[in-house]
């Protein structure tokens, strides 16, 4: 568990991100972690009304050792792509799953990418919890310029993040909070907004957290 003598710690210092992450699955059973959801039902409703085939490309960023991805496999989705910077977060979700050729890992950097931004046509971005820890302009810029490079037309985008009532800091790093209209904005015109919601999600330690989730698609 991070504690908040940790939290201020870290605050103080330059973050290296993939030794930050890679330590807290090291220290931590992933069930301990402050983001760890033991279902991931908002997400899944929002994936079921993009009325995707099982086919569909799926790029969950920023996977850790969600179980969305056990979901997603039970549902009969085909082509995963589970990607974090941090090496043992996927260790641990490969561990659960096992062997499974549904399933593509890729490590890799969002921001510095040198494998996702070779990916083509995917048919989905899935975002819960990573945009948010990008705060300067340069970051947010990468994010969304990969995040435009590799999707498809008419394929969907799932981002859900702090919203701007939500906390300020997670797992000892400060957050850039947002509203609809703020992703609307990185995400542009030729992204329509079908659905969003607020969520409160209850972290492992009875924390709240109050989330906005948004699914758009891409129209042009």
């Amino acid at each position: 568990m991070i504690t908040n003598e940790e939290d201020r710690k870290i605050s103080k210092e330059k973050i290296d991100y993939k030794t930050h992450w890679n330590a807290a699955y090291l220290n931590n059973a992933p069930e301990k972690l402050g983001w760890f959801e033991g279902n991931s039902e908002k997400t899944l409703a929002l994936i079921k009304e993009t009325k995707l085939p099982k086919n569909a490309t799926i790029l969950n960023v920023g996977s850790g050792s969600s179980t969305l991805i056990d979901a997603l496999l039970k549902e009969g989705f085909s082509n995963i792509i589970a990607n974090d910077l941090a090496e043992e977060s996927l260790e641990s979700l490969k561990k659960r799953i096992g062997n499974n050729n549904n399933v593509q890992f890729v490590v890799d950097d969002l921001l510095h990418p040198l494998k996702l931004n070779k990916l083509k046509n995917i048919d989905l971005w899935n975002d819960r919890a990573v945009l948010h820890f990008f705060k300067k302009k340069e970051e947010i810029d990468a994010y969304f310029n990969l995040l435009k490079k590799v999707m498809s037309l008419n394929g969907f985008v799932i981002i859900a993040v702090f919203s701007k009532d939500g906390a300020e800091k997670c797992c000892g790093l400060t957050l850039k909070r947002y509203d609809v209209e703020m992703l609307q904005k990185e995400l542009g015109a030729n992204f329509k907004l079908i659905k969003s919601f607020n969520y409160t999600f209850v972290n492992p330690f009875g924390g709240e957290r109050p989330y906005i989730y948004t699914l758009f698609q891409r129209k042009n």
